[in-house]
């Protein structure tokens, strides 16, 4: 049961992408809706994530577990029934907090159920389906829309949540073990409001910006975002965590690994996501694919991931960071790839052109998400391994909202001059997106370390 909540969480994230174009035309909704669609189940989930798993550590697992997958189908139906782009968007961002109660109790019920290699093998199965989730969530997205069951289309998309969460419910009582962390400590709400306020502040000018032609509001809202998660840090590190354990311990951002590694997965998110809503568009848009034909290209997405997934644990322990480059400038490759089969095809671009570069990415993606995880928990000292889960995972679904944000506002910029050549741009930029992110991998640890730097 824990795994299929996990899968469902993580397939929510971009299922509703293959159907954008669809949701466009019968919602009539402008660009900027379509991003705030896919962005708001991201930043929603991103926000809520540390607070959520320290009302699990406290409450009870178990309980928050059930109570959220709850919530995830209720807000599951209110997205089925939306009748506006700007309902549906405010649905998919309730849809985000709810999943943002169940993936932190999954992890943590999982490291209080299994113990040496039994975790090690079913956390290895967990990052080979995140790994595939997403764009499995493609593919799955396409069937639904192409069954059309019951004329409903699109909404079948978040219907058929409601009566998975309702198995998981009643299964969930009965199978799930409660746990809780000893010493659990009481989230500190001042904080995460703060951290809720400063990602806000950050995200809503990138997508806002290109519809207002970019006022003075905009640069101020994101230098006030960056601002306020500077002083959250500063501030908890100096006195904020004596009852409530800090949701940003500045201490931690001076090591050197976790900081980059943190850059890194927030830069690679950011040009997954990014990339991701884009192809997509650009496919059905731009090629005139079908949503079926869309979500089934990325077939090939999924079995390039499955051929590295075997291989990167044992690759870690061999070549430590080397791995992660490697998988960073092979995203890139993966990206161009995609890219020369677009620029090369004189009208429809074939289905089989597009092929080898999607092997590739999905080949990349299972070289930098596991072993990067394994180097930043690495690198992280015991006692803050927690704080610095909750940390990863903000940073990831954060950085996947920000590469929504940020790719489709230039996408949608550059598009008057036709979807090839918008799609040239996203592409590129998402090369070298990947680029960077190999840079930075140079940064962290040669190799990996129990317990890490101070």
């Amino acid at each position: 049961m824990l795994t299929v909540a996990f899968l469902m969480d993580l397939l929510d994230v971009t299922i509703v992408n293959v159907a954008l174009p669809t949701i466009q035309r019968e919602l009539d909704a402008s660009p900027t809706q379509l991003e705030w669609i896919s962005a708001s189940y991201l930043l929603a989930f991103a926000v809520a994530l540390i607070t959520t798993a320290r009302l699990g550590d406290i409450a009870g697992r178990k309980k928050v577990f059930l109570i959220a997958v709850a919530f995830f189908g209720l807000a599951s139906l209110w997205c089925s029934f939306a009748d506006s782009p700007n309902e549906l968007i405010l649905a998919r961002a309730v849809q985000g907090l709810a999943a943002a109660g169940i993936a932190p109790q999954v992890m943590s019920t999982l490291q209080s159920t299994f113990q040496g290699r039994e975790l090690g093998t079913v956390f290895g199965l967990f990052g080979i389906v995140a790994g595939m989730a997403q764009a499995l969530g493609l593919v799955v997205g396409g069937v639904l829309i192409a069954a059309d069951v019951g004329g409903l289309g699109w909404r079948t998309l978040f219907l058929v949540n409601v009566p998975v969460a309702a198995l998981v419910i009643a299964f969930g009582i009965w199978l799930v073990p409660e746990t809780k962390a000893p010493g659990g400590t009481r989230p500190n709400v001042l904080s995460a409001a703060v951290l809720t306020v400063g990602l806000v502040a950050v995200v809503f000018p990138l997508m806002e910006g290109r519809q207002y032609g970019w006022p003075v509001w905009c640069w101020l809202s994101l230098a006030g975002g960056v601002l306020a998660l500077v002083a959250l840090a500063v501030a908890e590190e100096r006195g904020g965590g004596r009852r409530s354990a800090p949701l940003l311990p500045a201490g931690l951002f001076r090591n050197r690994s976790f900081s980059a590694g943190l850059a890194v997965l927030l830069l690679g998110f950011a040009g997954y996501n990014g990339f991701l809503l884009v192809f997509t568009l650009w496919l059905q848009d731009g090629q005139g694919y079908t949503p079926l034909h869309a979500g089934l290209v990325t077939v090939s997405f999924c079995v390039g991931s499955l051929f590295t997934a075997v291989v990167a644990g044992r690759l870690t322990d061999r070549f430590g960071r080397g791995v992660v480059t490697a998988g960073c400038l092979l995203f890139a490759v993966g990206t161009l790839g995609v890219l020369l089969a677009a620029r090369e095809a004189t009208d429809t671009v074939s289905t089989w052109a597009l092929v080898p570069g999607l092997v590739v990415l999905g080949a990349a993606l299972n070289l930098i998400i596991p072993p990067l995880v394994t180097l930043f928990t690495a690198s992280v000292p015991p006692q803050h391994v927690g704080t610095a889960s909750g940390i990863w995972s903000t940073t990831q679904q954060f950085g996947g909202s920000l590469g929504v944000a940020v790719m489709g506002s230039v996408f949608f910029s550059v598009l008057d001059g036709g979807y090839r050549s918008a799609f040239t741009v996203i592409a590129a930029a998402t090369a070298v997106t990947l680029v960077v992110c190999a840079a930075l991998t140079l940064t962290l640890a040669p190799r990996e370390r129990a317990g890490g730097e101070g």
